[in-house]
């Protein structure tokens, strides 16, 4: 106490000179409105500035959990963009024809709508498993495509699953043409690129172009005429010189397929059982 009372009898004069310069400033602006008006501008001006900064503090101490509810917000509408497109694509696929499908006359064929859960591709013998059976009305030996291209033909089927011979298996052998020609030959996998598989015993004398379209020839009960295979990319002699060797670029990108349609060929059971009939006579 002693020591304080030292201190403000050591320094009376500076804190005289305070209080005096104190009260000759709330005297100035009390009693002249001039200096009034510019107090009260200068004072409203600081402090607005000092709320302003102390807003952009606090704001910047909130970002944190702003950011959360953004990152929230942005999965929400993320899972809901997904959502739409997957309803666009189902209404899509239900009313427009597949791109694979344009070239044929759909009149006399039904197609199921599938989607495929699971598929290989290494194998020598490659297999599709998909999500609808015979409960959707699918049955073995009905033909397989997507948009691009045909995928292959159903093996067999329980309830609510289909299995699939692909393109790429080795027991696998679609009869196709070259689009303008109506000499036909067999389309076989012979192993390793996925992209392109080979077709055999097309005559010697049957005309056809680099890039030409390679469809389903219609010779079977499987596929309809039309479905589009893929395109040549090579051309050879086939080992007895006989016919040509045509290395064929498939339009269906296996490594990707998801959304496939089956088709059932109108008259397909009944030529099945004529055919079957005369084999075994």
């Amino acid at each position: 106490m002693r020591n304080l009372l030292n201190f403000l009898i050591k320094y009376n004069y500076w804190f005289l000179f305070l209080l005096l310069e104190v009260a000759s400033f709330v005297l100035l602006f009390r009693f002249n409105r001039y200096q009034q008006s510019v107090f009260f501008t200068s004072a409203n001006g600081m402090a607005g500035w000092i709320y302003e900064l102390s807003g952009n503090i606090t704001s910047y101490f909130h970002l944190k959990s702003v950011n959360e509810d953004l990152l929230d917000r942005n999965v929400w509408l993320e899972q809901r963009v997904a959502a739409l497109e997957q309803a666009l694509r189902d209404q899509a696929a239900d009313t427009l024809r597949m791109q694979s499908l344009e070239r044929v006359g759909m009149d006399s064929c039904q197609t199921f709508k599938a989607h495929v859960i699971k598929n290989t591709l290494s194998n020598a013998d490659n297999y599709i498993t998909l999500d609808q059976g015979s409960l959707a009305g699918i049955r073995p030996e009905m033909g397989v495509v997507d948009a691009n291209g045909a995928v292959g033909i159903v093996y067999k089927t329980s309830p609510r699953y289909s299995l699939v011979i692909s393109l790429l298996n080795s027991k696998s052998s679609l009869s196709c043409k070259i689009v303008g020609s109506d000499y036909f030959g067999y389309l076989k996998w012979e192993g390793g690129n996925s992209q392109y598989a080979y077709l055999k015993d097309l005559p010697r004398h049957a005309e056809f172009n680099l890039g030409d379209t390679v469809v389903t020839s219609g010779y079977s009960t499987v596929f309809p005429a039309g479905v589009m295979v893929g395109t040549v990319a090579d051309m050879n002699d086939s080992h007895d010189g006989l016919s040509y060797l045509l290395k064929i670029r498939l339009a269906t990108d296996f490594g990707k397929i998801n959304n496939v349609r089956v088709i059932s060929r109108a008259g397909q059971a009944e030529q099945q059982a004529l055919e079957k009939e005369e084999m075994n006579k």
